[in-house]
């Protein structure tokens, strides 16, 4: 890695990936028990909150995180106001939303679900502190980010296994997401306010800033929309033919294959973002290459995570679940190749951000989508939650890599690169 990414870049990705791993070691430890206290049901009660909720991730963001991140490298003088300006953004778009969550629940319809949607709604609040992010990813100080994330981590943990040994309510635990943002924000502000990197009395408002933004992240709001509609597409079916089981059973496939697996290469390509987006700008050659180093990383990462899984998935759930999970065994035989995929397509959308071609983000989800919707309706009655990680593995392999093939300029691109 270090032959074409610098020690910095190298440092950067070691924090992130030194997160992850920890992450993962603590997860394998007190989220199987959380699965266990809460069972299948409660478990999918929640997942179903979230995936409901994810609907409007794109609004809460504004799909303004990597294109701050690329502001902020072409343009670091404006750090501060491109900041101040995402941060007040993603305010009014946050408060906008809660307002109509909290009115619909309150006045228009009741649900036993209202408090799990009230709570989740407020932790992408204390999410809006992530907009350090953006500054600290830009400057690769990933070591502060590291900090956050492991300080609030063990906070986290501590509770986690205080409400397994107290077996409390499915509420408990989804306060606890939105403590782990707060603690997050929290720890970033007072550091970056130590190192005297930001005079947050002064920040303001740009509204010509804001429009630009708006502009720019127009793409990656439809895009991301339809990438929350496409993960939430198989809750949606299983919750509509099997119920809350179900999506617990799937959620249980998901915390093994996304949360301890392919954030690790998520983190990876987060890391290297701002080099890939600096040589670019500078330096095409160099760019290529880190493009083709990078593609191979995440291949070699994709496949061992597929062999890993299906070599001892069986093992973990036997290991590491009550017998009420056991029939994820099957599913995730099928989903753990989804990462090799996903890689892919994380590193097709990285260059499509420094090329100004989001375009085709949307499209290529478009049609991800549409597969997506058609073999969750065919699968799910017959193969049931298997036939949900069928769906998605396929309408990943059409997204992320049968695109890239079929759209003539990205097939160009390929070619030239590799």
């Amino acid at each position: 890695m270090t032959s074409v990414f610098s020690k910095k870049d190298f440092i950067a990705t070691k924090w992130f990936t030194l997160e992850k791993l920890i992450q993962f070691a603590t997860g394998v430890f007190i989220v199987p028990q959380i699965f266990s206290t809460l069972g299948t049901v409660d478990i999918g009660k929640l997942k179903f909150v979230e995936s409901v909720l994810g609907l409007f991730a794109p609004l809460f963001f504004l799909g303004l995180t990597a294109i701050c991140i690329r502001e902020i490298i072409f343009n670091p003088k404006r750090s501060e106001q491109i900041l101040a300006t995402a941060f007040y953004l993603r305010l009014a778009s946050w408060i906008a939303i809660f307002i109509g969550i909290t009115i619909y629940f309150y006045v228009i319809e009741s649900s036993p679900l209202t408090s799990l949607y009230i709570i989740i709604t407020c932790s992408y609040f204390f999410k809006l502190t992530d907009v350090f992010e953006y500054y600290l990813l830009a400057k690769k100080w990933t070591k502060i980010i590291f900090i956050s994330k492991i300080s609030s981590l063990i906070i986290i943990v501590s509770l986690q296994y205080y409400g397994v040994k107290n077996n409390l309510d499915v509420n408990y635990f989804a306060k606890l997401i939105a403590l782990d943002f707060l603690i997050q924000g929290a720890i970033y502000y007072f550091i970056l306010k130590y190192k005297k990197q930001f005079l947050f009395k002064q920040w303001r408002f740009s509204w010509t800033l804001g429009k630009s933004l708006l502009k720019m992240s127009f793409p990656l709001i439809v895009s991301s929309g339809l990438i929350m509609f496409y993960i939430s597409i198989d809750e949606l079916f299983l919750k509509h033919f099997l119920g809350d089981h179900a999506n617990g059973i799937f959620a249980t496939v998901q915390f093994l294959v996304i949360a301890l697996s392919w954030n690790i290469g998520f983190s990876i390509i987060n890391a290297l973002y701002p080099s890939l987006a600096e040589s670019y700008k500078d330096d095409s050659i160099l760019y290529a290459k880190k493009i083709k180093k990078l593609f191979k990383i995440m291949c070699v990462l994709g496949l061992l995570i597929g062999i890993l899984y299906t070599l001892f998935g069986n093992a973990i759930l036997n290991t590491y679940f009550t017998e009420s999970y056991a029939e994820a065994k099957s599913p995730l035989l099928i989903f753990c190749w989804a990462p090799l995929i996903i890689f892919i397509g994380m590193l097709y959308e990285k260059h499509l951000i420094n090329t100004n071609q989001l375009q085709k983000n949307v499209y290529r989800f478009i049609i991800g989508c549409t597969f997506n919707v058609v073999l969750c309706y065919l699968l799910i009655p017959i193969w049931q939650v298997s036939g949900a990680a069928i769906a998605v593995l396929v309408s990943h392999f059409i997204t992320n890599i049968a695109y890239i093939f079929l759209d003539r300029e990205s097939r160009k691109e390929l070619v030239s690169l590799f």
